[in-house]
């Protein structure tokens, strides 16, 4: 490929160009597209044919009846995605350097982290009345310091994983995650003879809150060889798959704690060692270590004992904690019924 011919390429591949591609892929439809963007379906495919030409590739399967992408397609809107999330950065960074405010902060949360804690600082920043804008993120596992590590965070709460290799991030310590074994009184383990062994264990499903991470491997834990998995999207749904008995496995002490106090959840002796996390809250370095406003306000909150306690107590209130015991009880009628 020339130059010209290279020019000519990256002519075409504007942030128009990849939002155009994107609407398209998510319709299904060239006409759904047209009408959604307000051009007729012979202007929108003319430009996608523009497009394909500049570039010399295919980016739609017309063999197929929906506006399918091809792997060069596919391709393409993962590389627009991060270029629009640079360019999208750099105009951050121009208004905060600007106001002092960031226009946005996004925050990953892990699901080992105390959700309503999480709302009430949302709460507390919201009566400032600052003009950032707050998107909050729910990830688990990895996925928590991958988004940061990825841009699409300025601050992540809750990381288990190791920040120690990792350049160009500030961490402190958020607190520790004691764990149990835990499982439904009516659960097959629940009578088992103590300490329950591994190969006992391994017999039975065990419960996992599933890695939101996107690239690399996944992080999977107190899992056996050969056990049967129930993977679920986070630790509260975790949680409630072992209320209703659905399998076993480890659960944060504080999150199992109002379950346990009722009976809902048993906690059984095991011969595994249990799981301590330690976790943590991070955030990108930037030149100067010059933070905006938003950003400063939530790390001083996180300075806070108190603040870092509660956001590691996970355990749910007695209201919900009462809607939950009557969701089982509807539950387990319905299936008497059936």
């Amino acid at each position: 490929m020339g130059t010209n011919q290279i020019e000519r390429s990256g002519d075409v591949l504007t942030p128009e160009t990849f939002r155009l591609i994107r609407k398209i892929s998510e319709l299904g439809s060239f006409a759904a597209a047209a009408r959604e963007i307000g051009v007729v379906p012979s202007a929108l495919t003319y430009r996608v044919r523009q497009i394909e030409e500049r570039l010399d590739v295919l980016l739609f399967d017309r063999r197929s009846r929906q506006a399918k992408l091809t792997a060069a397609g596919q391709e393409l809107l993962r590389e627009g995605d991060r270029l629009l999330a640079d360019l999208e950065g750099v105009a951050n960074r121009v208004k905060r350097v600007a106001t002092g405010w960031e226009p946005q902060l996004t925050i990953a949360v892990d699901s080992i982290v105390n959700e309503t804690t999480v709302l009430e600082m949302c709460e507390a920043f919201f009566a400032l009345d600052a003009p950032t804008r707050l998107r909050i993120r729910s990830e688990t596992l990895s996925g928590t310091l991958e988004t940061l590590t990825h841009g699409r965070a300025d601050l992540a709460i809750g990381i288990v994983s190791d920040v120690s290799t990792i350049s160009g991030l500030e961490s402190r310590e958020l607190g520790t995650q004691r764990f149990v074994f835990a499982v439904a009184p009516h659960h097959p383990l629940a009578s088992a003879p103590e300490p329950i062994t591994d190969d006992v264990i391994r017999h039975h499903r065990t419960v996992v809150a599933a890695d939101s991470v996107q690239q690399g491997p996944a992080m999977s834990v107190g899992v056996l060889q050969s056990q049967n998995v129930f993977t679920v999207t986070n630790m509260e749904t975790k949680l409630q798959a072992h209320v209703r008995g659905l399998g076993c496995g480890f659960l944060p002490l504080e999150m199992a704690r109002p379950y346990l106090n009722v009976g809902r959840l048993v906690a059984r002796d095991v011969v595994r060692q249990l799981p301590m996390v330690n976790a943590l809250y991070a955030w990108r370095k930037t030149p100067g270590m010059v933070y905006g406003r938003a950003l400063q306000w939530w790390l001083e909150q996180l300075k806070k004992p108190v603040t870092r306690a509660a956001l590691m107590n996970m355990s749910v209130g007695p209201d919900r904690l009462s809607e939950t015991s009557d969701e089982a009880a509807q539950s387990d009628t319905t299936e008497h019924k059936n």
